[in-house]
């Protein structure tokens, strides 16, 4: 006997819980595409998307995945033999540093500490010592999912200004967009990206980007461009034109109701309901660890992602039974470590569609599964959860 009937919950880096509300919005026709409301549908998302990034530049919608969306800002932005700074800090700048390469770029990667974000001194050391301005473009990601890292964005920022480097600044945004803080304009990035699928609370899909006015610049000369991903093609008069073909349109659906949601509840106040929420895994995480065989992989608390959590076990425990336990037995799916941190940790995402009771049910879950299996750990870390988010209350 399990006690896993009723709804599942994702507790994974993406994709996340869509609302219903959500779905209910795709179960309807296709509709027209050359003319009529699709046409207003995309003006709206497009519109919306500026909110979302905070910028006044311009915005796509492709029919991709982040890693689309990543493909695009390369070749719409970057020659063949340009240069690439790709700051790491976990899986996914150098994988889409890897992308660029691929493409036709030289990349160099600057290494990180273990464990640790970007060291802005570091880059304006990396970008003084580049007197003839060879590198052209700088990637980050501001929250790493495979790592939990957060990178210090305007931090990144003042030391390429500092370092009085022109190199375009392109910012990875996929896990933090909607879950925290991100200023595009205000904070100088040239180029951000993020996909449908984490904290935008809609299904995978879509591939949104934003383009600065240094961005724009760069594409006019960029000879890595490729029709599908060409922001001057997605400029055409015809509707179709900004999709390069027939437009998404039950996943921009679904999109314009997640942004009415997030509108609705506040982007302020979406960015403090995740901060607050990963308050409360760190708490558990941190008591399971006392006396236990686990810990945060990020050990400095500021350095935290806000929207996942990874979890390092010690060596003799198998993570992976902890995460085949709570699905099968109570429905719930925990994120499996990645990268440097495969068979030996898990991830716990607090992401978009994401509440007090939704998360505290699956911490007091992996417990539950810690006790189940004999997994050691320290007694009390759903309670500690709990105390965590009934402080916030105070506060």
């Amino acid at each position: 006997m399990t006690l896993r009937q009723g709804r599942e919950f994702l507790t994974i880096p993406g994709p996340t819980n869509i609302p219903d509300e959500v779905l209910n919005a795709m179960h309807r026709p296709a509709i027209e595409i050359y003319s009529g409301d699709l046409l207003g549908v995309t003006e709206r998302l497009l519109n919306d998307l500026r909110t979302v990034f905070r910028t006044k530049g311009r915005t796509y919608i492709y029919t991709a995945n982040g890693h689309g969306a990543w493909e695009a800002a390369i070749s719409n932005m970057l020659s063949k033999g340009d240069k690439v700074l790709v700051l790491e800090s976990g899986r996914f700048a150098v994988g889409w540093g890897e992308m660029a390469a691929v493409q036709g770029a030289q990349t160099e990667v600057l290494e990180a500490t273990p464990r640790r974000a970007v060291d802005p001194a570091a880059v304006e050391a990396r970008l003084r010592a580049d007197t003839e301005h060879e590198i052209k473009a700088i990637m980050v990601v501001q929250i790493d999912t495979a790592s939990g890292i957060v990178n210090d964005i305007p931090a990144i920022r003042k030391a390429i200004d500092a370092a009085g480097h022109p190199a375009l600044f392109m910012v990875d945004g996929m896990a933090s967009i909607g879950c925290m803080p991100f200023e595009m304009d205000d904070w100088g990035v040239d180029v951000a990206m993020v996909g449908s699928q984490k904290g935008l609370m809609s299904p995978p899909g879509l591939g949104l980007l934003a383009a600065g006015p240094k961005a724009m610049e760069a594409h006019k000369t960029a000879d890595l461009r490729t029709h599908y991903w060409d922001w001057t093609a997605r400029e055409g008069e015809q509707h179709y034109e900004k999709y390069c073909g027939p437009p998404p349109e039950h996943l921009l659906f679904a999109l314009c109701k997640s942004m009415d949601m997030l509108f609705e509840e506040g982007l302020e106040q979406a960015w403090e309901r995740h901060r607050k929420l990963a308050g409360a895994v760190h708490a558990a995480v941190s008591v399971w660890g006392k006396e236990g065989a686990m810990e945060m992989n990020i050990s400095d608390p500021a350095e935290r992602a806000p929207s996942v959590t990874p979890v390092i076990f010690a060596d003799g425990v198998d993570p992976a039974e902890l995460l085949k336990w709570c699905n099968e037995q109570c429905g719930v799916v925990v994120g499996s470590g990645i990268g440097d941190l495969s068979k030996h940790a898990i991830r716990i995402a607090h992401m978009g569609y994401v509440n007090a009771p939704m998360l505290l049910g699956s911490l007091g879950v992996l417990e539950m599964g810690m006790q189940a299996l004999d997994i050691p750990h320290g007694k009390g870390g759903a309670q500690a959860a709990i105390d965590f988010l009934a402080g916030t209350f105070k506060e």
